[in-house]
């Protein structure tokens, strides 16, 4: 077998054919079978999951599950001993809620593994390889070390190889390195890390010119994409901030409902009540306590964060993540396609000795566009404003700029002006060269970096003609190419030489002697709308780090332009500095206010957003290839491109921007922040009803009376009338200064202490109160007296709960308007507004009625229809929860403005 321990872009191409045991020929097909065999396919493995019985009942024994399990236990044993109670309907309440929360969270995991699935698909499904000698196509699958892979224009690369032969060929890392460009090839052995070596083809990439032959020297999981699998693989999830509130949420909840069950049992037994009405009772505090209604309300809820966030071009994976979104600190971007259009275009097109913008010598510029059409390796499909190239981003610029001036004008000069010579661009000689035929004779056209340009030319033209070039001309020639790399553009200089007829063309592109033409500068210019996002960030407190894979200039010159960095000196890192960091350092470094990373690579990556979240921050990372799925996948929330992004990305990310904007992700803070402040919102409102709902136990057993709210109406309000309303809060416009507000910290809690005792110890009391006295105004109407017996079939006492439940609906009708708004009134956001509120109390209503004055809800409930007496009771107390929020809201608008001023 061959030895894979190796660095092949380091060894001589005999030497490495030598360990791989191959040949020029390739295997035979007797080798490449025994091969097969003992490496196993060119496939990325994965551990096997569970299987989906146990994955499924994971989500079944979570500690909101137990609690509801415990409860519909204790409510079968009730309905065993004492039938009649309706405790078996409460049994198939609860089993029922348990099962719908978690095919939900069940559905949400499959999801996930779906990432892992992508890296396979990146690999190509059909390969060419020699064997024997002969050329044939086999499986990707089927690769294995030592083969020859024959590369051309158009192909994804099937395995990580070393290359023998190589023509021309240009490969497109990007989804591997994050390189905007795509890297010319060679052959010749090199130093340096495997992913920077030009001798070498990475399994997943993609050939985009030329053609070649190499070694495969890594399948599987031993590739380049297999090792950025494995981290990917091994990159643990962060707990979304959500799933962690909510946890907290059910950990409280149970804790009171299991206290105070066991409280009133315990009290129940004490003072003489029988056993099994004491479990009964116990159930019914559990139940009381336990918003049964909550998850699934906040699963919808999530969901409709999640369209209203499509809608402004954020495709949500994981619906959590729309809160996450709302609590970032910060964003992590990359700047190609996120910043900047992902449109590279001319800009400047400097001829002339003076380097200026226009020139006086239409020679010159005739020339110029010589060199951008014919030395260019791009091609062009269609004229004029239709007109599409592809190719190589630089090159295709070029040709945009010459075909935009005049309809057909680059197939007509490359038709005019035979290539019949080219030495292709190398990033080791920064220039591309080639040798035309033109009416006059052989012409060489050059373009490349300024520096290197400039060096090859004695000339420069001037007016009417070719001028001397001296030191003084080439420094200001490089003064004005820097000037412009330190504004974000990227500069080519153009130059060209007549050749004679017997020449060796090879010599005379690489030779001295040309004369300078001009500078072109060229950008990928900043989307217009970043700097109005970036700018809201900075209002909302979040900080916004660019992370790239470009040269240090050209980031810092972007985040500039886009008001990223403000200060007269950015702080820029580089990935080989961090590199050598400790995890103290870069933590360090992080801190920074405005802080910068080029020419990274996917460890400096995961690095970064780890220190990051070290420091307390929620982070937010930006990625579309390969190589950031990783970090991606470590994010608090990961934002992959929708356009030019992956599949691997999109599927290692939770939320995919469809338009590729930068601004996307801060409109979709925005979202998160009011998804945050309406799920509060409508748990205040559902936990304001467990008041009224707990109380009339209390007094049932301390003080004896007939219990004013049994079980089954405890669940129609939790399961019933309080869900619509509640959806409707999840749909609510965000307050005018919500993104002008901090990020919230992770110490502060969605339930939180004044949002329990507001729901508690405030609304919850007036409920508690309107209940009351108006089942206390039937009971003694009817002729009760306190101490008396009433059954539980008597029409009084089902007159007297039906006033109770109605009670607590209509003061939950207020609850909704008092929890609509935060600071600002609800009569000046509208109290008919928000449609879908409107339409959720016109259910609540609906199901109030059918409750307490129809026949199936009389046979159901045990309600009997109330006098219209009863229904009046309660609207004082309604008006007054009215009264009280807004006088309360009105001191928190007076506070805030006095803290302003």
């Amino acid at each position: 077998m061959p030895d894979v321990h190796l660095e092949p872009h380091r060894h001589d191409i005999e030497q490495l054919r030598a360990r791989l045991a191959s040949s020029p020929d390739g295997l035979t097909d007797t080798e490449a079978r025994v091969r097969l065999a003992h490496e196993g396919p060119n496939l990325l493995a994965e551990a096997p999951p569970p299987p989906l019985v146990l994955r499924f009942g994971r989500h079944l024994v979570q500690r909101f599950a137990l609690l509801l399990w415990g409860g519909a236990l204790l409510a079968m044993f009730g309905e065993h001993f004492s039938p009649g109670e309706g405790m078996a309907l409460i049994a198939a309440a609860l089993v029922t809620v348990v099962f719908f929360n978690a095919a939900f969270s069940f559905w949400q995991e499959m999801r996930v593994e779906r990432a892992m699935a992508a890296f396979r698909g990146m690999l190509a499904r059909r390969a060419r390889v020699l064997r024997g000698g002969a050329e044939v196509e086999i499986d990707v699958a089927d690769v294995v070390v030592g083969d020859v892979l024959v590369l051309r224009e158009g192909d994804r690369v099937a395995a990580d190889a070393r290359l023998f032969e190589a023509n021309a060929l240009k490969v497109d890392n990007s989804p591997l390195t994050g390189e905007s460009e795509p890297q010319l090839r060679m052959t010749r052995a090199t130093t340096g890390a495997r992913l920077d070596a030009r001798n070498l083809v990475f399994s997943g990439t993609l050939v985009t010119t030329g053609t070649g032959a190499a070694y495969v020297y890594a399948i599987g999981n031993d590739t380049e994409i297999g090792r950025v699998a494995g981290v990917t693989r091994d990159t643990a999830r962060v707990e979304t901030p959500m799933r962690r509130e909510l946890r907290h949420f059910i950990s409280v909840i149970s804790r009171i409902a299991v206290g105070l069950g066991a409280l009133f049992f315990v009290t129940g037994w004490v003072i003489g009540n029988p056993f099994w009405t004491n479990l009964v009772f116990a159930v019914g505090i559990i139940v009381a306590n336990v918003p049964e209604g909550l998850l699934p309300t906040v699963t919808l809820a999530l969901a409709i964060a999640g369209r209203k966030m499509a809608a402004r071009n954020a495709l949500l994976k994981s619906l959590e993540s729309a809160e996450t979104l709302g609590s970032t600190t910060v964003i992590c971007t990359d700047k190609t396609g996120t910043l900047t259009r992902n449109e590279m275009r001319v800009t400047d097109v400097l001829l002339g000795a003076e380097a200026r913008p226009t020139s006086d010598d239409p020679a010159a510029a005739e020339q110029a566009r010589l060199v951008m059409a014919l030395c260019n390796n791009a091609t062009l499909q269609g004229e004029g404003a239709a007109a599409v190239a592809t190719g190589d981003p630089t090159e295709t610029a070029l040709l945009y700029h010459i075909e935009g001036r005049a309809s057909g004008a680059v197939q007509d000069l490359r038709t005019a002006h035979r290539r019949v010579y080219e030495r292709p661009f190398d990033s080791g000689t920064k220039e591309m060269a080639t040798v035309h035929e033109t009416p006059s004779g052989l012409v060489a056209l050059l373009k490349g970096a300024p520096e290197v340009v400039v060096e090859q030319c004695t000339q420069m033209v001037d007016g009417e003609g070719a001028i001397a070039m001296g030191p003084e001309d080439a420094e200001r020639f490089r003064q004005r190419s820097e000037e412009y790399a330190r504004n974000g553009r990227r500069v080519l200089a153009l130059a060209c030489k007549s050749v004679g007829p017997d020449a060796d063309l090879e010599e005379e592109s690489t030779g001295g002697g040309y004369t300078l033409l001009g500078l072109v500068a060229m950008q990928d210019p900043p989307r217009a709308e970043v700097a109005v996002a970036v700018e809201q960030c900075r209002a909302a407190g979040i900080r916004v780090v660019v992370i790239s894979g470009d040269h240090p200039l050209t980031v810092e010159a972007i985040a500039r332009q886009v008001g990223i960095v403000r200060g007269e000196a950015a702080t820029v890192y580089t990935g080989a500095e961090i590199q050598t960091w400790s995890k103290a350092a870069l933590r360090h470094a992080v801190d920074a206010e405005e802080v910068l990373f080029a020419r990274t690579s996917p460890l400096d990556k995961l690095r970064i957003v780890a220190a990051l979240q070290e420091r307390g921050h929620i982070v937010a990372v930006t990625g579309d290839g390969v190589n950031d799925a990783p970090a991606l996948k470590r994010a608090d929330v990961g934002v992959a491109m929708g356009k030019t992004g992956t599949e691997v990305a999109r599927e290692a990310a939770d939320m995919v921007l469809m338009d590729d904007n930068f601004a996307t992700i801060v409109a979709a803070v925005e979202e998160g922040r009011v998804i945050f402040g309406n799920i509060r919102r409508f748990i205040g409102y559902v936990l304001t009803s467990n008041v009224p709902e707990i109380l009339p136990y209390v007094a049932f057993v301390l003080l004896g009376i007939p219990l004013p709210l049994p079980v089954l109406l405890i669940l129609a309000i939790d399961l019933g009338t309080d869900v619509a309303p509640a959806i409707g809060l999840a749909t609510e416009r965000a307050e005018t200064d919500v993104m002008s507000q901090p990020p919230r910290p992770r110490s502060e809690r969605l339930l939180s202490g004044k949002l329990l005792l507001s729901a508690y110890l405030l609304w919850g009391m007036f409920e508690s109160a309107a209940g009351f006295a108006a089942y206390f105004w039937v009971l003694i109407r009817g002729g009760w007296v306190p101490g008396a017996e009433l059954a539980s079939s008597a029409p009084l006492y089902g007159q007297a709960i039906a006033a109770f439940f109605a009670a607590i609906v209509v003061c939950q009708v207020a609850n909704i308007l008092v929890w609509r708004t935060t600071r600002e009134s609800v009569f000046k956001k509208g109290v008919l507004q928000n449609r879908t509120v409107v339409i959720g109390v016109a259910v609540e209503l609906l199901l109030l009625v059918v409750i307490v004055a129809t026949g199936i809800g009389h046979s159901i409930f045990g309600t009997v229809t109330p006098s219209l007496t009863a229904w009046l009771v309660p609207v004082p107390f309604a008006l007054m929860m009215l009264i009280g929020a807004e006088i309360r809201k009105a001191i928190r608008r007076a506070a805030a403005d006095a803290e302003a001023a």
